[in-house]
């Protein structure tokens, strides 16, 4: 039974369900999808490994839709393809974000007394934490900023992502804070 012939009984194992068979897969595949992975060269390697981690979760769900075993190489690199894209795009539009968010030219305000301003800046901090939808989000800025003792990379880890999906989101709370602090200070109120 020749290589490529061994690779689509494979696929028809794992479409069944077979464990072994996915771990096979995996084996035989992963060169290929880290390859075209790495090659989006904007991607680190920690989100070059989150893609392929992401790739093959999704392929593996869709596995039993495949109609054509034959077609899982190419069908896998498009799922990665389409992968990495997403989050060249994410990185793009956070990127914009940031620079949207920087602070314009700074009016006068009266000065607060320091101890004040952190104790007001922790409260709008509590205050975002809770309005946020319950979601992978929520969980990811309550472990930071209310438990405080985990890096991104342990909150990874517990919530089961790749560390950029942590730093990504805690990216996109910190402009929320950026741009309620900003808000409140032009509007001269605190809630």
């Amino acid at each position: 039974m020749g290589s490529s012939e061994e690779l689509i009984q494979c696929v028809r194992r794992a479409a069944r369900g077979e464990e072994s068979a996915f771990g096979e897969l995996y084996r035989r595949t992963r060169p290929l999808v880290a390859r075209l992975t790495a090659g989006f060269a904007t991607l680190d390697a920690d989100e070059v490994e989150d893609v392929i981690q992401e790739t093959y979760v999704r392929a593996f769900k869709a596995l039993p839709r495949l109609k054509e075993p034959s077609a899982f190489e190419a069908w896998l690199l498009s799922i990665a393809r389409n992968r990495a894209r997403t989050r060249l795009e994410r990185k793009t539009h956070v990127r914009r974000m940031e620079e949207e968010t920087q602070d314009p030219q700074p009016e006068t305000v009266p000065a607060l007394p320091e101890a004040l301003q952190v104790e007001r800046d922790i409260a709008v901090v509590r205050q975002l934490i809770t309005e946020l939808p319950e979601g992978d989000e929520k969980k990811t800025v309550q472990l930071f900023y209310l438990e405080g003792s985990l890096s991104a990379r342990e909150i990874a880890e517990q919530l089961g992502v790749g560390k950029s999906a942590v730093t990504m989101r805690l990216e996109r709370f910190r402009a929320r804070i950026k741009r309620e602090l900003l808000r409140r200070v032009l509007a001269g109120r605190w809630e």
